[in-house]
């Protein structure tokens, strides 16, 4: 296999025709663009998409299309590329890295680059506390919006208060608001991001050129060991475990079978009332953790920690019996910080004396930045996207109980632009005391979408299409995909049926172990120690697994990918960006994982 498929030559599976109209015109393929599409290679974004698009879910790829690509192309003037260009096919969201058209271009963008990002380091530290600062307050402007029926009269107050509007207005004001702000705080997500994984780019590519046998992950834990908010979800339930034995409690955690059953037990006594305030003064922000497969923010489906409290509670419990024998459960910061640190000293050693202040600096840069490469998923990914989910899910409601819809389910069919055209039909009928046209119009179509996302789930998404690249430079596409030159060449050899498969080399290490195959964070409960975690991807919701498994597989994912990045923190052997794992390895089965060199083995 020498190419991969046309886009234009992907068929539409059996009982699918008519996908198109459920997503935006402008993410589809069409022969506007065909000759510049054909030409272009697109890879499925299985990190943030890895399943079907709902309609009203693809507000989130809309939302980092646009951010990302102007930051790249527009506000730093990213030296080699531009944007990642996004495309829907039955239902799959697939990318396309945009280099500098003309080389010639890159010396000039680079001085431009220089200037401004330049700017941004300088100032980085000033500048990442005004991003929390602003950041956090959109995320306590989108907790504040609330959806609710609307009344049968409109409280005294608004006539009395002299507000002069509705709360038919105000209902459409603020999905229209809650829509803003996730369109701009994404702006602000690629604000740093992009120039943070420059920083860390530059880096890793003096460090090859440099160092020739150096390894990736090598040059990884020389930025490792940060103690950063990110962990702060897991590191509050191992601090309430602690807790939990320290009064005495622990066995009425480990007897309890639910968490609404454990939490009444617990308002029985002193300490387990006072233990149970510090879980719910806890819970928000920390636990509004989101639950997807993967990287987290993609999908309306998952609920939060904080929405499913068994998820957090069987974490802790497991900390309990990890605590009553014996083990630690503390991250091996120290260590990391050792070898971080051991591992710089030796490369240093081996420059000339007049180009280790260059590598001082660039490492320096390289380790600051890496605080928002991983700590941002946490502000925008989980307590943002998983709020703005949660408020959706609340308007869904609505529409079921004012009889415009039949299901909670019903309004994700519908695309954003589309419901706000049922949001405007639901107050205009409800102002005007009259019949909303609403059910008897968007019943076949949702109904006709529903039987077709049936069909589309099940559809196997090729890996790539279109043109293959010469070489991969994009730096989101290399270090948080791990879509990288090697990567392509090996999709295209298509090596099916073999039992090695290969990935990208994420943590170091080797071993053994037998496998378990987790396609969900529910799924989580079913994790033994010693298990080798085979997963689509990770997120800060499944970081409590790490501090008794042997190793971890995952299906996307590059070098700076959430799942490399702790794992290399926990000092675990990792191979990401898989791609067939979870189909291919099955629970039970013995692996052999080699972090080093990026395979995996089935050996029995």
């Amino acid at each position: 296999m020498k190419e991969f498929p046309s886009p234009f030559e992907v068929e539409t599976p059996p009982g699918a025709e008519g996908w198109q109209e459920m997503y935006s015109w402008y993410h589809l393929f069409g022969t506007e663009r065909q000759e510049q599409d054909e030409q272009r290679f697109w890879f499925q974004d299985r990190l943030h998409h890895p399943t079907a698009l709902y309609p009203y879910d693809e507000i989130f790829s809309e939302c980092w299309w646009h951010a990302l690509g102007v930051f790249n192309t527009r506000i730093f003037a990213l030296p080699p590329a531009f944007g990642v260009d996004q495309r829907v096919i039955n239902g799959y969201l697939y990318a396309s890295p945009i280099p500098v058209p003309d080389p010639a271009e890159i010396p000039k963008r680079a001085e431009i680059y220089q200037k401004r990002a330049g700017y941004y380091y300088q100032n980085w530290n000033e500048i990442y506390e005004q991003w929390k600062v602003k950041t956090t307050g959109r995320f306590e402007e989108l907790k504040a919006i609330t959806f609710k029926p609307l009344p049968g009269l409109e409280d005294e107050q608004i006539v009395f208060s002299r507000a002069g509007v509705s709360s038919g207005h105000k209902m459409m004001e603020q999905f229209n608001r809650m829509i803003n702000i996730m369109y701009e705080t994404f702006q602000w997500h690629f604000e740093l991001l992009n120039i943070g994984y420059a920083a860390y780019l530059t880096f890793f590519s003096f460090c090859r050129e440099a160092f020739p046998q150096i390894s990736d992950q090598s040059i990884s834990l020389m930025v490792g060991g940060m103690n950063i908010d990110v962990y702060r979800p897991d590191d509050e339930l191992k601090r309430l475990a602690k807790k939990a034995e320290a009064q005495q409690i622990g066995d009425l955690l480990l007897e309890g079978t639910d968490a609404e059953a454990i939490f009444t037990v617990l308002e029985t006594t002193t300490a387990g009332k006072e233990w149970l305030a510090d879980w719910q003064e806890t819970a928000d922000p920390w636990f509004r953790v989101a639950t997807d497969p993967g990287h987290p923010g993609g999908y309306h489906t998952y609920k939060t920690w904080l929405e499913d409290p068994g998820i957090p509670l069987a974490y802790v419990k497991n900390y309990i019996q990890q605590l009553r024998r014996g083990e630690t459960i503390e991250r091996p910061t120290e260590k990391i910080l050792a070898e971080r640190d051991r591992i710089t000293t030796e490369y240093r050693r081996l420059l000339a004396p007049e180009d280790q202040p260059g590598f001082d600096n660039m490492v320096n840069l390289a380790r600051l930045v890496f605080v928002y490469i991983e700590e941002h998923m946490l502000y925008i990914d989980h307590w943002l996207w998983s709020t703005f989910w949660q408020k959706s899910r609340q308007l869904a409601q609505v529409f079921v109980q004012m009889n415009y819809f039949q299901d909670d389910e019903d309004m994700f069919f519908l695309r954003r632009h589309e419901v706000m055209e049922a949001l405007y039909d639901l107050v205009a009928g409800w102002s005007v005391g009259s019949q909303s046209r609403g059910w008897g119009y968007w019943q076949p179509i949702i109904a006709e979408r529903r039987q077709i996302y049936g069909v589309l789930s099940q559809w196997e998404a090729p890996p790539a299409l279109g043109n293959p690249p010469e070489e991969v430079t994009e730096p989101f596409t290399v270090m948080l995909w791990g879509i990288t030159t090697d990567k392509v060449k090996e999709w295209l050899q298509d090596e099916t049926g073999s039992n090695i498969l290969k990935g990208i080399p994420g943590s170091p290490g080797v071993v053994e172990g037998k496998a378990r195959v987790i396609a969900d964070v529910s799924e989580l409960d079913r994790v033994q120690a010693g298990d080798i975690l085979v997963c689509p991807s990770t997120s800060p919701s499944w970081s409590p697994v790490f501090g008794h498994i042997a190793a971890t597989v995952s299906d996307a994912g590059g070098i700076m990918s959430h799942t490399a990045i702790v794992c290399r923190e926990y000092g675990l052997p990792a191979v990401v960006g898989i791609g067939n794992g979870v189909a291919t390895i099955q629970t039970g089965q013995r692996l052999r994982v080699d972090g080093n060199q990026g395979t995996v083995e089935i050996l029995r």
